[in-house]
């Protein structure tokens, strides 16, 4: 297996020849190096995925716990809600950091797929990333994360805690309107702060979580997966 088409690089460039020779030679069989080197690529976004999965677990558990207790009677007070926003967003910043640590090693990952195996079955696509080996190469001599923060943020917005924001924020309001015998928006008031500036609050908070997640932006996670490619090579 060549790492490179004849058509994309010239055999006499002794840079594509030397960087990595021997990893992609046709008579290296399953346990080569590179076989080797994919293996344990896998298995580490493999463990980070289900650090993310577990996060979502506990922010589901957290939320259906919070929900129950707070809908259990009439005497609950509604901001046992609003802990539970909280531990939301804990949850959120939590998984945003994981995820950023995931798309370090999903990413090279995708380049060994996209350049090595995707290559090997099909030579004819030529190579998706004439520079693959330089940028692999580098990344193992100095891994950085690839996303900031805020894109991670979004990610996991898009994902999942939108959605569940949205369901704890319809749920408080339904208490403070519904399971309250003080008329809105006084019922929704905790200590000095007034119903109107709690439900101010609040919408703040959720306008500027929706604007995170749907904000124009270059994405720079590797994201492999797209809604508009659904069925496109059934």
């Amino acid at each position: 297996m060549a790492s490179t088409s004849a058509k994309d690089v010239d055999p006499t460039d002794t840079e594509h020849r030397e960087v990595g020779a021997g990893l992609l030679d046709e008579e290296m069989g399953p346990s080569s190096a590179m076989a080797h080197l994919y293996r344990g690529e896998i298995h580490r976004m493999k463990y980070w995925r289900e650090r993310l999965d577990r996060t979502s677990n506990w922010a589901v558990i957290v939320m259906s716990g919070v929900l129950t207790w707070g809908f259990s009677g009439e005497d609950r007070p509604h901001y046992i809600i609003l802990l539970g926003i909280a531990a939301l967003g804990a949850f959120l910043f939590m998984e945003a950091q994981r995820y950023r640590a995931y798309d370090l090693w999903r990413g090279r990952v995708r380049i060994l797929q996209k350049n090595v195996f995707a290559y090997g079955l099909d030579p004819s696509a030529g190579l998706a990333d004439l520079e693959w080996r330089r940028k692999l190469s580098q990344d193992y001599r100095t891994p950085v994360i690839k996303i900031t923060t805020e894109e991670a943020i979004a990610h996991r917005l898009r994902r999942i805690y939108l959605l569940l924001f949205t369901v704890m924020l319809g749920a408080w309001f339904i208490h403070v309107t519904a399971f309250s015998s003080t008329p809105w928006p006084q019922s929704a008031a905790i200590g000095p702060l007034s119903g109107v500036a709690m439900a101010g609050l609040l919408g703040v908070v959720y306008i500027v979580a929706v604007v995170i997640a749907f904000r124009p932006r270059t994405w720079l996670a590797e994201d492999e997966l797209h809604a508009r490619d659904v069925g496109k090579f059934r």
